[in-house]
């Protein structure tokens, strides 16, 4: 199950001491915790679009997640900020990058 990271200063913290990627659709921001949680949190600015586009965004960027969620070998907090290109992919689009970036953390793990 994920949980979502709602409060600020989270975000704060995730942004601050955790590793950072960069793709053409989400910059992602991963930081190990103890525990086996996976916290999610998700940013999408005004610069993407009206309301509309924002939310789809937010929902294809949950669906990348959940479709990598198995695969995530400890717990930990991912921050994810929506680019502009995210508007014109697909959720696995988003979960293939995702895959890389977690690989390059050694948090990926095959079933």
């Amino acid at each position: 199950m994920i949980e979502k990271l709602k409060i600020n200063k989270e975000f704060r913290r995730v942004y601050g001491r955790g590793k950072s990627h960069v793709s053409p659709f989400v910059v992602s921001y991963v930081m190990r915790q103890k525990g086996e949680n996976v916290r999610l949190g998700i940013t999408v600015s005004k610069k993407i679009g009206s309301a509309v586009v924002r939310n789809r965004a937010k929902r294809i960027i949950t669906a990348a997640v959940r479709e990598c969620l198995p695969h995530i070998n400890c717990g930990c907090d991912i921050v994810l900020v929506a680019r502009t290109r995210i508007v014109n992919v697909k959720s696995y689009d988003v979960a293939a990058v995702l895959k890389t970036h977690l690989m390059a953390l050694n948090m990926w793990q095959e079933n």
